[in-house]
């Protein structure tokens, strides 16, 4: 399948791999230096806790809103007088405070992204960091600079909604070609009624067995005696869970650290922010069958 412009473009920039580890370093560094309230809060901008799903793109919404209302306004109030001019002033303060938020949340996201995602992510960082910047400017024009600049104002904010709506497009991209924060377990076949997956000595208290159900990788830990099986696939980007490690409940994954409950498949610690599913267990005449506590699809 040929690869689209915007792929092509992008790999061809050798720079990126440079101001890819440079912002992950900052952003990684941010949050370790505030120890576990900055595990909290990471969990809070990936949208891990509270919301149960990727924060950014819930947040985008709003300023792409406020910053086309701006807009909108602004040539309004220009050709009409049904609309004051200070209605596109309070739009874009609305979309700048609110793009501050999402800019947040995106570097947060960022920070697990890899190898060809991470250049896609990067450009649609930038462009909308851009955004950023050029409303802020526009916004310091009309406020600071007079009426006589107000054009230029205004020009400056037609080209910061026309930056976002590329943006959105190159993050748009970034989602449907790359499954950046999306769902990974919603891939999985799954089975039909229960499969044998081995006998019970195969299965040692404390340590993590990785089997495959149907066509469905399952991760297999005995806890207290009683033996559990989730998805063995990272919610986040895939990852084998088994290749992880286990902290007393929780397994981490090995490739972003996303942190899982391995009785009932409860999301614990972000980037991720989809649980797995989660199986039924049956030991009976030392064999070991499984069966998914849930249809996947």
């Amino acid at each position: 399948m040929a690869e689209s412009p915007l792929d092509r473009w992008v790999r061809r920039q050798g720079w990126m791999e440079r101001w890819g580890d440079a912002i992950q370093g900052v952003v990684g560094g941010f949050y370790s230096a505030l120890g576990a309230p900055g595990r909290s809060l990471k969990n809070l901008m990936h949208g891990t806790t509270v919301l149960g799903h990727p924060l950014h793109p819930a947040l985008t919404d709003v300023p792409i809103g406020a910053w086309t209302v701006g807009v909108v306004a602004d040539y309004a109030a220009h050709f009409t007088s049904r609309i004051p001019t200070e209605a596109g002033d309070v739009a874009l303060i609305v979309g700048v405070l609110t793009g501050l938020l999402a800019a947040a949340s995106g570097y947060t996201d960022f920070h697990e992204t890899f190898a060809h995602e991470r250049r896609l992510a990067l450009v649609h960082g930038l462009v909308n960091s851009a955004v950023l910047l050029v409303m802020f400017v526009s916004l310091a024009l009309r406020w600071w600079a007079g009426a006589g600049l107000h054009p230029l104002a205004v020009g400056l904010a037609t080209l910061g909604w026309l930056l976002v709506v590329f943006g959105g497009y190159v993050g748009g991209h970034l989602v449907f070609g790359s499954a950046t924060m999306v769902n990974r377990t919603a891939f999985l076949e799954g089975f039909e009624g229960a499969v044998e997956v081995g006998v019970s000595t195969g299965f040692p208290e404390g340590e993590m067995r990785r089997v495959v159900a149907g066509t469905m990788p399952v991760l297999m830990v005995r806890r207290g005696g009683q033996l559990f099986a989730v998805s063995d696939t990272c919610s986040h980007a895939g990852g084998p869970l088994d290749e992880g490690s286990l902290d007393g409940d929780v397994v981490t994954c090995p490739w972003h650290g996303s942190r899982f409950d391995v009785r009932s498949g409860r999301v614990c610690g972000g980037p991720a922010t989809f649980s797995l599913p989660a199986l039924r267990v049956v030991e009976a005449g030392g064999q070991v069958t499984v069966e998914l506590a849930e249809p996947l699809h």
